[in-house]
């Protein structure tokens, strides 16, 4: 079986290629990577996969992959994933995620149309959400709040109408906040976690700049999310959208305090305005009881413990 990883090289995409090569047998593992790529997620596992160079939006460069690797599966993870940056780069994230997603459906369309691809849509769809509404369901109203969140909308769409029009193997996973050690800077638990291990190394003062601590969100580790990709593929019908969550609900201020009580530092925390959103959603939890009563999937990781890797993995690099 070959399976193809675009963005191996982010946090989900590396967790992925992990998964796989832990679990899995008889198995090729491609990956799409960039020239500007950081290779830091994947230098452990480079030797157990093949890395392809591919612009997700140069429809003629995934023709070219789609047509040599011939992958039985895709997952589908290179995007523009931050919120906040979407927006500073509404363009970008919109060519990025729509366009990258579109060359990969015509170019199934075109040269391999019985290859399944995972589309990791987000929570962030639904956007701005009534209390009595919570949680949400897959049958929800969308009202997305960011360039980013129009983005997936798009992006699920584009999957369902390539589904019905064409016969694709389209999954269409709707995933909640998901994080783990790797997590980029601009998601707010791993800005925390680098905020308090430059403190207690002293090389920044005791202080936490914040954003909206008020938001409440739904959070799964990154290694169960993955997880749940696989078993998505493998046991669920192409087309239907369906909830990848906890279930449980927390605020960002009782992450911090999570992530302080791991620490011995005492600091003051400090709202900074910059990293306020323009619009954002007071909560977004989730409903996933289809996807588990399809998959018997559940989270197994504490998030006490995802946020304690994620706080180790940036004392080993502060």
């Amino acid at each position: 079986m070959k399976v193809l990883i675009t963005g191996i090289t982010g946090l989900v995409g590396s967790y992925m290629a992990e998964y796989l090569i832990e679990n899995m047998t008889d198995i090729d593992i491609f990956g799409t990577y960039r020239w500007r790529s950081r290779m830091d997620n994947i230098e452990h596992i480079k030797s157990k996969i093949t890395l392809k160079d591919c612009d997700i939006r140069d429809g003629v460069s995934v023709r070219r992959l789609v047509k040599d690797v011939q992958p039985d599966i895709i997952f589908h993870m290179a995007s523009q994933s931050s919120v906040f940056t979407s927006w500073h780069a509404p363009r970008e994230t919109l060519i990025t995620n729509i366009i990258g997603e579109i060359n990969f459906f015509e170019a199934l369309h075109e040269y391999n149309p019985e290859c399944k691809i995972l589309i990791p849509g987000s929570s962030e769809e639904y956007g701005m959400i009534g209390e009595g509404d919570l949680p949400v369901t897959e049958d929800t109203l969308l009202h997305p709040l960011s360039p980013y969140a129009v983005s997936k909308v798009v992006q699920d769409l584009a999957g369902f109408q390539y589904c019905k029009s064409y016969g694709l193997k389209i999954y269409r996973a709707r995933a909640f906040n998901h994080t783990g050690p790797r997590r980029e800077l601009n998601f707010v638990e791993s800005n925390f976690a680098r905020q308090i291990a430059l403190i207690e190394k002293g090389k920044k003062e005791p202080v936490i700049q914040v954003g909206n601590l008020e938001a409440k969100r739904d959070y799964t580790d990154v290694r169960d999310m993955v997880r749940a990709y696989w078993m998505m593929v493998q046991k669920c019908p192409p087309g239907e959208v369906l909830n990848i969550c906890s279930g449980h609900v927390i605020k960002i201020r009782n992450i911090l305090d999570i992530l302080l009580e791991l620490s011995s530092v005492e600091v003051k925390v400090k709202e900074d305005p910059s990293r306020l959103r323009p619009c954002d959603a007071p909560a977004i939890y989730g409903d996933n009881s289809r996807f588990t009563e399809l998959t018997g999937w559940k989270a197994e990781i504490p998030l006490e413990k995802t946020l304690e890797d994620i706080l180790d993995y940036w004392r080993q690099r502060v």
